[in-house]
């Protein structure tokens, strides 16, 4: 139907406030955007005018004008000047891949990112002066920073000193200078079999030897962590213990405090890398609470808030080590981004950081629930978090449906890519955030559970 036609304006947007939840500027923008997807505004159509359409919904026309804002920041409609505000033309280059492949969180659940990031710089641009938001500041970050860091970590870690929190440009090249400082050239870091890419990119890069370290569903085995510490000489082991990237596995606190054991006995120190551990509901203590002195901890929030925020918070086993930490990180990464650090904590310190992180668990929680009732049991069971890692029945294969799904248009990520043991699991991650709305989330995976139904192309091919 065309929107713009004047006996139907009126009927067609009285709906708009009696559907969805939330403030009335969400709602509205969420009735246009439903109305885009299901078809009843086409691309093209033009949207009343903005004084018109609040007068008819009686309501404030501020309210009108911040759902358009929303509604275009989500690429369901755009501004033509003169000519009024459109349907927006569907951006085919930017949606031909659906992408469950990049792990970010999704955008947290009744919150306009544009407004609130608005707002956090203009807050931010009130008590810092601008200049110094473009210098160059090198160090740990200031006073403000490391509270704010002391005040994220604080759930994690007990109360913590601000003197003890580093501010760190974003967790891989935070990686990057705790494998630099812990370990010689050719020294080998030890691993689970199933483990974060960016450490296979990082150790590659620095020429650091990576070799795994057995596993079960409780993660690391100690046993089979002492014998490889000796087998190797290693001293630096790194653990992403809480909602695992991929396997979404959280290691209990008994096997927690057995590794710490190991640690103990042959000296060993841990990275603890655990950007996921506020998505998590009742999770065991980190490692670095239970040992301080063993654990190097890492916590950014680039995976529970927003990607764009680069900004790490690390707490070292060891005071004596900051300055080494320091000049080494500082050689390849300058600073962290003062205006973002910057907004990180001004959003901690007013409580806004506090709101996204729900926000996001909000919309993560709804993102699995849809993955769970269209990709049924053939995946582990998880509430939590922002990835799953989903078993693939016979007689597919990893690598035969990664390139599958690219044909259908989805983008996801096989095992092998995260696996140093050559016998991967037959598996791939699904990332829940990338896709930008529900709609398209599930659309996606309805289109992944077809072709799961299907037999691969290898076998499809033989049949004559």
């Amino acid at each position: 139907m065309d929107a713009s036609h004047d006996s139907l304006r009126a009927t067609f947007w009285k709906p708009a406030l009696t559907t969805g939840k939330g403030p009335r500027y969400l709602r509205l923008a969420g009735f246009i955007e439903q109305s885009v997807a299901d078809g009843r505004l086409r691309p093209g159509d033009r949207l009343p005018a903005q004084r018109e359409l609040a007068a008819w919904l009686g309501i404030d026309f501020t309210t009108v004008t911040r759902a358009y804002n929303r509604a275009r920041e989500r690429n369901a409609i755009e501004g033509r000047g003169p000519l009024g505000t459109f349907v927006s033309t569907p951006r085919v280059a930017l949606d031909q891949v659906l992408d469950l492949g990049m792990n970010i969180p999704p955008a947290p659940a009744g919150l306009f990112l544009g407004e609130m990031l608005q707002k956090g710089i203009d807050e931010v641009l009130r008590h810092t002066d601008a200049s110094m938001l473009m210098a160059y500041q090198l160090g740990d970050g200031g006073m403000a920073d490391r509270q704010a860091g002391a005040l994220w970590l604080a759930p994690m870690l007990g109360a913590v000193s601000p003197s003890d929190v580093l501010v760190c440009p974003g967790a891989q090249a935070t990686l990057a200078a705790l494998l630099l400082i812990g370990t010689a050239r050719d020294e080998t870091v030890l691993c689970e079999p199933i483990v974060y890419p960016g450490l296979h990119s990082a150790a590659r890069t620095l020429g650091r030897q990576l070799a795994y370290v057995a596993a079960d569903d409780d993660g690391m085995l100690p046993d089979a962590l002492s014998a490889a510490a000796r087998d190797h000489g290693a001293r630096l082991v790194y653990l992403n213990p809480t909602l695992q990237n991929p396997t979404t596995r959280t290691m209990p606190e008994r096997r927690r405090r057995e590794l710490l054991a190991v640690a103990e006995t042959l000296d060993l120190t841990l990275i603890e890398d655990d950007p996921y551990w506020r998505l998590a509901a009742d999770a065991p203590p980190p490692l670095a609470r239970l040992a301080p002195h063993r654990v190097h901890y890492v916590a950014t929030l680039s995976k529970c808030l927003t990607p764009g925020l680069r900004t790490a918070y690390v707490r070292l086993a060891s005071a004596r080590q900051r300055d080494n930490f320091l000049n080494t990180l500082h050689s390849f990464a300058l600073m962290a981004p003062p205006l973002m650090t910057g907004l990180a904590t001004q959003w901690i310190h007013n409580g806004m950081a506090d709101r996204i992180l729900d926000g996001v668990k909000e919309a993560a929680a709804q993102r699995q629930a849809i993955a769970a009732d269209i990709l049924g049991d053939a995946h582990t069971p998880v509430t939590q978090g922002i990835h799953l890692w989903h078993t693939l029945p016979a007689p597919w294969t990893a690598r035969e449906l990664t390139m599958a799904a690219r044909a259908e248009g989805l983008a996801v990520t096989p095992a092998d890519a995260f696996c140093l043991n050559p016998d991967a699991p037959n598996a791939i991650r699904i990332s829940l955030g990338g896709v930008r709305d529900t709609e398209r989330l599930a659309s996606a995976l309805k289109r992944l559970r077809s072709l799961l139904r299907e037999a691969p192309p290898s076998l499809r091919a033989a049949i004559v």
